[in-house]
């Protein structure tokens, strides 16, 4: 079983809190190379680089994170920081306006810096929920960061694998368009969209997401499992969906698991 892109992070979240620079960038690389990262991954990134004197490389994911977030306060703080120190006063200077401006705008009535602190609040809650049992309670929690904090598709992403636990198929697709829209290359997201496909009764719609991962990804044995599931089941089966906390394993392809929530006629 592959280790989760998710999990990865939060290891080398640990690793940067240890003051452990280049133990977190070997592990944030990988998640990158292998194009799952999110914006906090790069903003991680970026800072470990910053840490031991690379700013070159900090700047590069700096803007990778502010790409896929340009409201990511903490990211244009610490792109002003180190456009300073490259000596590149004029552009940190209006980095720092920037970062001030997004400062001041409001989501769901909080200033933007609040809102992110609230949604993630509203996230670790919900993980915290989920451990616990409480799937329902969880959706809700996650629900309510994204109200907040709407660019956030690693948030999105958690969420739309606990919608597919909780049989709540089409929500779940809605949100995994979403990731797949503003990061085509996440494909993680892209097979659990054609997940969600198969289970809300989209088989033709699964099949051409499933087919697109495989060719971006021939390695993936998910992509192998799951276009083997269809290729063999024309009538609904059972399927496993992968637990929310990670990656998981490939689905099973036989008509006679007992595993998962079964496909809406």
């Amino acid at each position: 079983m592959d280790v989760s892109a998710e999990h990865m992070v939060e290891q080398a979240r640990e690793r940067f809190q240890l003051q452990d620079y280049y133990g977190a960038i070997h592990l944030l690389e990988e998640v990158v190379a292998a194009g799952r990262a999110f914006a906090d991954a790069h903003h991680v990134l970026g800072l470990s680089y910053s840490l031991v004197g690379q700013q070159d490389q900090a700047l590069a994911q700096l803007d990778r994170a502010l790409a896929l977030n340009p409201h990511y306060i903490e990211a244009l703080v610490h792109r002003a920081i180190v456009l300073n120190e490259l000596g590149r006063e004029a552009e940190a200077d209006a980095a720092f306006r920037r970062a001030a401006q997004v400062g001041g705008e409001p989501r769901e009535g909080f200033a933007a810096h609040v809102a992110a602190k609230l949604a993630n609040q509203h996230a670790a809650l919900g993980d915290a929920y989920l451990g616990a049992g409480g799937l329902t309670q969880a959706i809700g929690e996650y629900q309510q960061a994204l109200t907040l904090g709407p660019a956030f598709h690693d948030l999105r992403y958690k969420l739309g694998r606990m919608l597919l636990e909780a049989g709540r198929a089409l929500d779940a697709r809605e949100h995994f368009e979403i990731i797949v829209r503003a990061r085509p290359t996440y494909l993680d997201a892209a097979a659990m969209l054609g997940l969600a496909c198969y289970l809300a009764g989209d088989g033709l719609a699964a099949k051409a997401v499933w087919e697109e991962c495989r060719e971006r990804r021939p390695e993936d044995p998910r992509v192998e499992a799951y276009l083997a599931m269809l290729a063999r089941n024309d009538a609904p089966v059972s399927v496993a969906v992968p637990a929310s906390g990670g990656d998981g394993d490939p689905p099973s392809a036989h008509p006679s698991s007992r595993s998962g929530r079964k496909k809406r006629s």
